[in-house]
C-alpha cells in the first residue's frame, strides 16, 4: 500500500536535516578546544567547597590577615635508625638554607623541628597556593637534591597531598574519555552488528559533551558555577553514558519504524513522535535529580547540580535533533549490513521472531509474575539489611588516592617521630582577652600536643601554655647549668645569684610578641593524630563543644575542621536533598504516565533496589576491597545518579506499556512492552553501567565508589527491576497500574 502521507520535498529535508546537523558540529568545533581548557577554571582545594557560613570557611578568610601571604605547607621529613650525629644535623641545616636561599618558599623558614627521639627533623616550606604544585615540588625535591645528602628525605604535608590529587586528576579529560568512548564503541558494536551506527551515536555524545563543557568553562571562568575534578570527571561520564541511553532509544523505535514505513522522512516523524516524551521525561528526571544538589551547602555538591543538568539537557537535544538529522541523512544505509526493511503487511502483535530472547523472557514473567517479582523483592529487602554496615562518615585525606602515595608514605614517617598533626596545626581565632583562657582548655584536651600563637614574625614560633611552660623550664635549666659552671657565680651570694638569674634569662630568652589583629590573636594548636584523620576531626568537634559554650566568638579552622564541616554538610544534605529528589521524580512520572499507582510503585521499587545496591556495596567495600570507609556525599551522588537513571529504564518500559496497553489490553500490552525494548534497555543499562564503571582509572577512592554503585546499581535496575519486577507488578496488579488515568477507566483486562 502506498502511502500518501505529505512530507516535504526530498531537497528541502537535506537542507533542514544538513543545517541541524552543521550547526552542532559549528558548536562541537567551537567546543572542542575547550577540553584542553577546562583544568584552568577548575580547583581541588577543599577549603573552597566548604559552606560559606561553616567556622573552617570563615577562619581560612580570616588567615590572610596573620600571615604575609596566602601560603600551604609542604613538609620535609628526614630520619636516622640511631639519634642524628652532628654531621647529620649539620646536612639538614644546610638544606635548610639551600631550600631558603632559593626563594621557593613564600616566607621565612620556621626553625628545624627535632623529634624527641633525636632520630628524625622535618621543615615546613610555606608554598604560595596559587602555585602549581607539581612544578613546585619537582624543584623543591632538585633543591634538595643539590645538596647531595646521605640522609633520605621525604615529602608530606597539605601541600603534597594537594599535589597527588591533582595528580590523580590528570588524567580525567585524556585518559578517562577516551577509555569511556572506546568501551562504549565495543559495546556498541556487539550490540548493532553494525560499522556506522556506531560511529553516528558517538558523534551525537560527543557534540553534546563539547557544547556543553563550552558552555560550563564560561559560566566557571565567569565564578558561576565552580568545578573540582571529580565534577569534571562525572559531567564527561554522564553526558556520554545519558547521550548514548537517549540515542539507543531512538535508534531502537526508528529501525521499528522503518519497517512499517517505506519513506525514512515518515519513519523519523513516528520515531520522533514516539521518543521525544520518554526521553524528554527520562532526562528531566535525571537534571531534576540534579538541581535538587542547589540546595546543597557544599560548594563541590552544588556545582555538580547546573553543571550535570547542562550536560544531560545538551545529551536531550542531541539525541532529538542531531540524531534524527544525521540517520534520515543516511536512511537504510546507517544500519548496513543490517537494513531493516519496510513490511507493509506487518501486524502488531508480529514482534516474536525479531526478538527470540526476549519474547522468552516474556513468556516466563507471564506464566509466574507474582512469584518472580516476591521472589526476587524479598532478596533486595534482605540485600538493604548491610546498609547500615556503610562506613559513610568520611575519609582521611591521606586515603582519597587508591594506590601509590608519596605524601601519604612521608606521612608515615612523620608519624613514627612526632605528633601526627606536625605541619598541619588547627587554627583557632581568639578575642584577645579570652587567649588564656582557651589556651588552657585546648591543652586539657587529649587530642592536642601544643599551643603557640602566630607572632609578627608570622611563624607562629611563640609556645602558649604549658608548651610555654615546658620550653620555659627547659630554657631556665640550660642557663642555670651555664651560670653553675661559671666559678665567678658560685662566689656571690644567694641573692645576688637570684639577680643575675633573672637578668640571664630575661635577656637571653627568645621572645617574640603575639601578632593581634582587630582585636583577635590566631592560635595554632598542634594535634597529637594526622591532621586529615577522623580522629583529628574528633578533636576538632570536642574543642568547639567545650570552648563555645563560654567563648562563643572563638572559630576553629584548619585541614581537620575542613574535613569535619563537609561531612557536617555531607550529612545535613543528606536529610534535605534526598526527599527533594523523590518529590520531584515522583511529580515527573505522575505527569508523564497520568497515573498515582505506577509512579509509587515506580518509586519504591528504585529507592529498593538503591538500598540493596548499598548494601552489597557495604560488604564489598568492607570485606573485598577493604575500603578506608566512605564520603558521605557518595550517598547522596549515588542516590542521584541511580534513582534518577533508574527510573529513566523504568520510563522507557511504561511509556511503551501504556501505549500499547490502550491498544492490546494490560496484559499483552505490557509482555510486547517488556520484549520489544528488551535488547534496546539493557543495552542502554550495560552502556552506562560501563561509562560510570570507566571512573576506575581515575584512582581517586571517591570515584572509584561512585563507579561501583551506579555501575552494578544501573545493572540491578536493567535486568532485575525493570525486566522482572516492574512487568510481574503491572501483570498481578492489572488496569489499577493506571488509576485514577482514563486508561483504568477504559481497560478491562
Amino acid at each position: 500500500m502506498k502511502q500518501k502521507n505529505a512530507r516535504p520535498s526530498r531537497w528541502l529535508r537535506i537542507v533542514l536535516s544538513l543545517t541541524i546537523v552543521v550547526v552542532w558540529l559549528g558548536l562541537s568545533g567551537v567546543g572542542g578546544p575547550y577540553f584542553g581548557k577546562i583544568d584552568e577554571v577548575s580547583s581541588n582545594d577543599l577549603a573552597s567547597f566548604l559552606p560559606k557560613n561553616s567556622e573552617s570557611a570563615r577562619v581560612s578568610e580570616e588567615l590572610a590577615k596573620f600571615q604575609s601571604s596566602k601560603t600551604i605547607p609542604a613538609l620535609v621529613v628526614t630520619e636516622s635508625t640511631s639519634p642524628l650525629t652532628d654531621t647529620q644535623k649539620n646536612e639538614i641545616t644546610n638544606v635548610r638554607a639551600k631550600i631558603e636561599s632559593s626563594k621557593i618558599a613564600k616566607s621565612a623558614l620556621a626553625p628545624t623541628q627535632f623529634s624527641s627521639d633525636q632520630k628524625a627533623a622535618f621543615l615546613i616550606i610555606p608554598l604560595d597556593s596559587n602555585s602549581e604544585f607539581a612544578e613546585v615540588v619537582t624543584e623543591l625535591k632538585d633543591v634538595v637534591a643539590e645538596t647531595k645528602p646521605s640522609l633520605t628525605y621525604h615529602f608530606t604535608g597539605p601541600a603534597m597531598f594537594a599535589r597527588d590529587l591533582n595528580k590523580a586528576f590528570a588524567g580525567i579529560d585524556g585518559t578517562l574519555l577516551l577509555v569511556a568512548l572506546a568501551v562504549v564503541f565495543v559495546i556498541l558494536l556487539v550490540v548493532y552488528r553494525s560499522p556506522i551506527l556506531p560511529v553516528i551515536t558517538l558523534m551525537s555524545a560527543m557534540v553534546a559533551l563539547s557544547t556543553a563543557i563550552l558552555l560550563v568553562w564560561h559560566l566557571a571562568d565567569r565564578g558561576l558555577v565552580e568545578l573540582n575534578g571529580q565534577v569534571q570527571g562525572i559531567l564527561f561520564i554522564l553526558v556520554i553514558g545519558a547521550a548514548t541511553d537517549y540515542a539507543l532509544l531512538y535508534i531502537a523505535r526508528y529501525r521499528e519504524e522503518l519497517t512499517h514505513h517505506e519513506s525514512t522522512w515518515l519513519a523519523t516523524k513516528a520515531a520522533w513522535k514516539a521518543s521525544w516524551e520518554p526521553v524528554v521525561a527520562a532526562g528531566g528526571t535525571v537534571t531534576l535529580g540534579l538541581l535538587c544538589l542547589l540546595v546543597s551547602d557544599l560548594g563541590s555538591n552544588k556545582a555538580l547540580g547546573p553543571v550535570g543538568g547542562i550536560g544531560v539537557a545538551f545529551s536531550i537535544l542531541s539525541a532529538l535533533t542531531f540524531l534524527p538529522a544525521t540517520l534520515l541523512l543516511f536512511g537504510r544505509v546507517a544500519f548496513w549490513p543490517r537494513r531493516p526493511h519496510y513490511v507493509p503487511s506487518k501486524k502488531q502483535t508480529d514482534y516474536h521472531d525479531a526478538h527470540p530472547v526476549w519474547s522468552k523472557v516474556g513468556a516466563l514473567v507471564g506464566r509466574y509474575p507474582r512469584r518472580l517479582w516476591a521472589g526476587l523483592m524479598t532478596l533486595l529487602v534482605f540485600a538493604c539489611l548491610f546498609v547500615p554496615q556503610l562506613r559513610a562518615d568520611g575519609v582521611s585525606q591521606s586515603e582519597f588516592i587508591v594506590g601509590k602515595s608519596e605524601a601519604r608514605d612521608g606521612q608515615a614517617v612523620l608519624n613514627r617521630h612526632f605528633p601526627s598533626g606536625s605541619g598541619s596545626p588547627a587554627y583557632i581565632l581568639v578575642p584577645e582577652n579570652q587567649k588564656d583562657s582557651v589556651v588552657a582548655l585546648l591543652d586539657a584536651d587529649k587530642g592536642v600536643e601544643s599551643v603557640t600563637s602566630t607572632t609578627e614574625g608570622g611563624t607562629g614560633a611563640r609556645p602558649e601554655g604549658e608548651a610555654w611552660r615546658k620550653f620555659n623550664d627547659a630554657f631556665t635549666q640550660k642557663i642555670m647549668q651555664q651560670l653553675r659552671a661559671d666559678p665567678t657565680y658560685a662566689a656571690v651570694p644567694p641573692d645576688i645569684q637570684d639577680n643575675i638569674f633573672r637578668a640571664a634569662t630575661t635577656n637571653a630568652i627568645p621572645f617574640s610578641f603575639t601578632k593581634i589583629v582587630d582585636g583577635e590573636v590566631l592560635l595554632q594548636a598542634t594535634l597529637k593524630d594526622p591532621a586529615n584523620s577522623l580522629e583529628a576531626r574528633a578533636t576538632v568537634e570536642r574543642l568547639r563543644s567545650a570552648i563555645r559554650p563560654d567563648h562563643p566568638m572563638v572559630n576553629i579552622g584548619g585541614v581537620s575542621a575542613v574535613q569535619l564541616d563537609t561531612n557536617t554538610a555531607s550529612e545535613r544534605d543528606l536529610r534535605i536533598i534526598i526527599p527533594l529528589i523523590l518529590a520531584a521524580i515522583t511529580i515527573v512520572l505522575m505527569l508523564l504516565l497520568r497515573a498515582i499507582v505506577a509512579p509509587l510503585i515506580l518509586l519504591v521499587t528504585t529507592v529498593i533496589s538503591f538500598g540493596a545496591t548499598l548494601g552489597i556495596a557495604a560488604l564489598l567495600f568492607n570485606h573485598v576491597w577493604n575500603y578506608p570507609g566512605a564520603d558521605p556525599s557518595v550517598i547522596i551522588f549515588g542516590f542521584v545518579f541511580l534513582v534518577a537513571l533508574g527510573i529513566d529504564y523504568n520510563i522507557f518500559l511504561m511509556t511503551r506499556v501504556r501505549e500499547e496497553t490502550i491498544k492490546l489490553g494490560v496484559r499483552e500490552g505490557t509482555l510486547k512492552a517488556l520484549v520489544v525494548t528488551g535488547g534496546v534497555i539493557t543495552s542502554a543499562g550495560i552502556v552506562l553501567a560501563s561509562t560510570f564503571a570507566a571512573l576506575y582509572v581515575i584512582p581517586i577512592l571517591f570515584l572509584a565508589q561512585i563507579a561501583f554503585i551506579v555501575a552494578f546499581g544501573v545493572l540491578l535496575d536493567t535486568l532485575i527491576v525493570r525486566s522482572i519486577i516492574v512487568p510481574g507488578i503491572t501483570l498481578t496488579i492489572g488496569r489499577w497500574m493506571w488509576w485514577p488515568s482514563k486508561l483504568f477507566r477504559t481497560t478491562k483486562k
